[in-house]
């Protein structure tokens, strides 16, 4: 795990983005994908968003504020707050302000954050990228995916496993009667079917 959340690569985007190398925060971003109450949030998960993106930044209109808002999009999460994707974007808005980034840039980002919400309040292209690039997962070879299905269970271990079930069923369902799970073509042809395949069979087994 020594290259997880490379440190190289948070400097070489402070640079690109005009910023100090701003290691205090890359420090703090890494201890909080870090908590131990973490177990598929975690530096893995950004580590897979960049590898994600590296093969799609091409097409992102504001490739450098999309990055920064796939590293602080999970910085905050305690799993049973309604608030993580705001608690994020307000750190990531709070550190871009205070180095005197631009206003319009930091509302992209804080948008960008506030899109992995997924209540398709999305407007932009490359917050359709930033979604699509969280929910890669869901697309994911059937072994991988149901790590996934365990990790996010233990991020939840305190509720109780029916109530679990209940609401996890839920989410899996709006998933699959969105009628696309993802909003580029891109996307929906490398990983719509093999995750409509895993969704149905987490469905199924919960």
């Amino acid at each position: 795990m020594a290259k997880a959340m490379n440190q190289t690569r948070w400097q070489t985007l402070m640079s690109a983005l005009g910023l100090p190398p701003s290691a205090a925060c890359y420090h703090a971003l890494h201890a909080a994908y870090s908590e131990k109450h973490r177990f598929y949030h975690t530096v893995d998960h950004i580590d897979a968003m960049l590898t994600h993106f590296d093969g799609v930044k091409e097409i992102a209109e504001k490739p450098e504020e999309l990055e920064l808002a796939i590293w602080f999009h999970d910085a905050v999460y305690k799993p049973l707050s309604k608030t993580n994707e705001l608690d994020s974007a307000n750190w990531a808005q709070k550190f871009l302000a205070a180095h005197s980034y631009g206003k319009a840039g930091i509302e992209r980002v804080h948008n960008l954050i506030m899109g992995t919400l997924h209540n398709d309040n999305i407007k932009t292209p490359d917050e359709q990228l930033i979604v699509d690039i969280d929910l890669a997962i869901l697309g994911a070879p059937p072994e991988v995916y149901d790590q996934f299905e365990r990790n996010v269970r233990n991020e939840y271990r305190l509720v109780p496993g029916f109530i679990y079930r209940k609401k996890r069923k839920e989410l899996l369902r709006s998933f699959l009667s969105s009628g696309s799970i993802y909003n580029l073509e891109l996307f929906k042809e490398r990983y719509e079917d093999q995750a409509k395949q895993n969704l149905r069979r987490a469905i199924g087994t919960l």
